[in-house]
């Protein structure tokens, strides 16, 4: 008894001190970021990687303009305008925005393409350019606006409210560094729009009141024509924004190795920062998409080749067991200090059972890939081998299956009460002859006296 006790103290001891001694990830450690709020998508891999107050209400600034280009394209899409289609500025448009904001310089009268109002509108964020085109869609601002908030609201957006198409400040028109990721999401679905985002530079044909208009983009990641020392080499649009309340504002993306990262900065400063100033919303950015890709990268987690692991199977005398395979290779973005061996794997099989018979590749069930409480993947599971079935087996399942249903179980009590009562009736409560056939036989004899001759 004491040498068990000892033995049992020391395993103890030793899977304590494994416990301890096991290496844990560390978690990654946050960007240092000037942005009151911010968020980083990785949209190839469809995962949000940082977040920084992402749902709070902010003042989106510029970056209103991309829901205003999005319904701009959608109804070229519809046919209900053309990228050639000439649109000639009314005085409503242009008289309805504060005389210092940014413009393209656009007078009452003139006429552009819808196509070069876009690029006004993306490249140098130009204010009345979004009335212009807001009164092409629409017919009229007030309704283009109606429409913006009805799109917002079909994207998901819920803490969204536009009452003007360019994002001049007011009290009541916000948004949030998530719903400014679902408009960018969709606007990029229209290969025009990144197009023009990533322009760094646009002439505007000469018009019939102006000679070429010579555009620069805003976005200081992808252009240092108006601004030096913030080019990202990855970047590749998409929109800034600016106002003495929303602070420096910036969407942006970039695609490097294949991967494409989205991030949005809302509220930002300009510093000092050693001596030089800098417009941090460009700092941020920068600063979260190095992050982004420098700490998560793509990691193949096991192959379709791989066996994973044993199901059991019932219904055969063959074997008891089967080798499952993933359906597909799986490969997905995981932290730098995250493996794929370190991953939970939880297998759920069809059924809570694989019965046989069971054909090569037959889908089994799926398994989950999740850390820290993040699920990462399910993947399906498929059969490496077939399983004969055993018919004396799969003939008593059948059977204990068919009477393990409740309407079957209901009707098997009705029959055996039925038949309770038919046998009580038959034996005891059945009304008896009083005499029997017999007897009666007996008695018509006896009275019988003969034939008369």
């Amino acid at each position: 008894m004491k040498n068990r006790r000892i033995i049992s103290v020391f395993f103890i001891s030793l899977f304590l001190a494994c416990l301890f001694l096991t290496p844990c990830a560390y978690a990654l450690e946050d960007p240092s970021l000037d942005a009151r709020n911010a968020l980083l998508v990785d949209v190839t891999a469809e995962r949000v990687l940082y977040e920084k107050d992402a749902k709070v209400k902010a003042y989106p600034a510029s970056i209103t303009k991309v829901m205003t280009a999005l319904l701009v394209l959608e109804a070229v899409d519809r046919g209900e305008l053309s990228l050639s289609q000439p649109i000639t500025a009314s005085s409503v448009a242009i008289n309805s925005i504060d005389e210092d904001s940014s413009t393209a310089g656009i007078e009452a009268g003139e006429t552009l393409t819808v196509e070069e109002l876009l690029n006004c509108l993306l490249i140098v964020s130009a204010n009345e350019v979004a009335n212009v085109l807001a009164e092409a869609v629409s017919g009229s601002i007030a309704g283009f606006v109606d429409l913006m908030n009805q799109r917002a609201q079909e994207l998901g957006c819920e803490g969204t409210h536009f009452v003007n198409t360019n994002g001049l400040h007011d009290p009541q028109h916000y948004s949030t560094a998530w719903d400014i990721y679902l408009m960018a999401r969709e606007a990029m679905k229209h290969e025009l729009f990144t197009t023009i985002c990533a322009r760094k530079s646009h002439d505007v044909p000469a018009t019939n009141k102006s000679g070429i208009r010579e555009l620069h983009s805003t976005n200081a990641l992808i252009s240092n024509w108006r601004v030096l020392g913030y080019i990202y080499d990855y970047a590749d649009g998409l929109k800034t924004g600016f106002t003495d309340e929303a602070g420096r504002c910036l969407l942006s993306t970039a695609l490097k190795d294949g991967r494409r990262l989205i991030s949005v900065v809302l509220g930002c400063q300009t510093k000092e920062i050693n001596g030089e100033s800098k417009i941090m919303s460009f700092v941020d950015s920068a600063v979260l998409l190095d992050w982004g890709y420098d700490n998560f990268s793509v990691k193949t987690v096991f192959t379709k080749e791989e066996l994973l692991q044993e199901v059991p199977v019932a219904l055969s005398k063959e074997t008891s067991a089967v080798l499952v395979h993933a359906a597909d290779d799986v490969s997905f973005l995981l932290p730098n200090d995250v493996t794929p061996d370190m991953l939970e794997r939880k297998v759920t099989v069809y059924g809570d059972t694989a019965f046989a018979p069971i054909e090569v590749d037959q889908e089994l069930g799926e398994m989950t890939l999740s850390y820290d409480g993040y699920t990462y993947a399910t993947v399906k599971l498929l059969a490496a081998d077939s399983v004969s079935v055993n018919r004396f087996l799969q003939a008593k399942y059948l059977i204990g299956q068919f009477f393990s249903k409740t309407i079957v179980k209901i009707f098997t009590v009705v029959l055996l009460l039925l038949a309770a009562f038919v046998f009580i009736w038959l034996k005891l409560l059945r009304p008896r002859r009083r005499y029997s056939s017999r007897r009666r036989r007996g008695q018509r004899f006896r009275n019988y006296r003969g034939r008369r001759r």
